[in-house]
């Protein structure tokens, strides 16, 4: 295999390791702080640690849908998204940079994490981390999130960046 062939691959270590460290860090919490109650307090009450389940997504948007609807855009439409990502991570007709290739890893890492929650755990994706933000955006305290909604934050944070910069190099070309 070729280096670059090799470096291809490196990135995936990351969406191994947040698929990992989701899993294990859910599994712990599932075992040790019972669920709907609060396992920890840091910090006075700025972060917490607790056992919520999310049956829905980001901010328990769709919590109420139907089954069959919760099936098709909590189940299959991530399941066909990360299909997607995989074919332009390892397809030629992208040309996607080595940065981009670590971005794509930590979204599928990210994606993978609470796909796995929504399969193997009745649509229950195990949040634990409660963060008091002091009525930032109208909330005393974030919506509890996983260590992968992390990752998928800050993998759309970045993609976003990445676009933006593109953008104004290309401008900086043109003039």
């Amino acid at each position: 295999m070729a280096p670059t062939q090799k470096s291809r691959f490196v990135p995936l270590i990351l969406t191994l390791f947040i698929i990992l460290s989701d899993q294990l860090s859910k599994a712990w919490i599932v075992k040790n702080v019972a669920e709907n109650t609060i396992g920890w307090r840091f910090l006075g009450d700025f972060l917490a640690i607790v056992h919520v389940r999310n049956t829905a997504i980001a901010f328990s948007m769709g919590d109420s849908l139907p089954m069959l609807v919760k099936l098709l855009f909590f189940i299959i439409v991530p399941v066909l998204l990360v299909i997607a990502v995989c074919y332009a991570y390892f397809s030629n007709k992208f040309a996607l940079n080595q940065f981009h290739r670590w971005v794509l890893a930590l979204f599928l890492g990210g994606g993978i994490g609470n796909l796995i929650d929504r399969i193997f755990r009745s649509f229950r994706v195990v949040d634990f981390i409660s963060v008091k933000v002091y009525g930032f955006l109208g909330f005393e305290r974030w919506p509890t999130w996983n260590i992968a909604d992390a990752s998928l934050v800050v993998s759309g944070i970045l993609l976003a960046l990445s676009i933006l910069f593109m953008k104004e190099e290309k401008n900086v070309q043109e003039k």
